[in-house]
């Protein structure tokens, strides 16, 4: 169950891991390609691979360095795309229901819907009035009042927390409660 939940929660990294493999095994085929054909005694297809070992340590001589610029910037990128694809969690926009029967995977908007229509009912404001924001950490609910009519910020804290506690997220979200200070012109 718990590797279903991971899989869920948790985006695959398997489109970077084909790409880099993918990379490494074309250059590995090419340099195992272009050597077997100067062991042959045959031209190379592309580049000598000493002609090209020696370019490599002679750089930047010959150059232009717009060109080292660019090439430089694309390694770097394609780097930062590795590093990145490896090192940040990689999470999705989940919730796990703790259930003991059942795997219960929910998407932040749903929740982000439900905890709305609460704060809704709680605050007496019409749908346009609420905005939530899950978070993997953190539920933000935007308030803006009916002009002239109080809203009682501790009603909707409690009524979003209480939805919170029944929906048994995990992991569980702190509630933050924000009211504007403009109100909006009632019907």
């Amino acid at each position: 169950m718990e590797a279903i939940l991971k899989r869920e929660t948790h985006s695959s990294r398997a489109v970077a891991s084909i790409i880099a493999a993918g990379l490494v095994a074309g250059l590995c085929g090419y340099a195992l390609l272009e050597t077997a054909v100067r062991a042959v005694g045959q031209p190379p297809w592309l580049v000598d691979p000493l002609a090209a070992a020696e370019q490599a340590v002679a750089l930047p001589n010959g150059v232009p360095p717009l060109l080292l610029g660019v090439i430089g910037a694309v390694v770097v990128m394609a780097g930062l795309f590795f590093f990145l694809n490896a090192v940040l969690p990689g999470r999705r926009a989940r919730h796990i229901l703790r259930d003991r029967r059942a795997a219960v995977v929910v998407d932040d908007e749903v929740i982000a819907s439900a905890l709305a229509r609460r704060a809704r009912v709680a605050a007496n404001v019409s749908q346009e009035q609420v905005m939530v924001t899950v978070s993997r950490q953190q539920v933000q609910v935007n308030v803006r009042p009916t002009s002239g009519v109080p809203l009682r910020p501790d009603a909707v804290l409690g009524a979003v927390q209480d939805e919170l506690r029944d929906m048994a997220l995990s992991p569980s979200p702190d509630v933050r409660i924000n009211v504007a200070s403009t109100g909006v012109v009632g019907a």
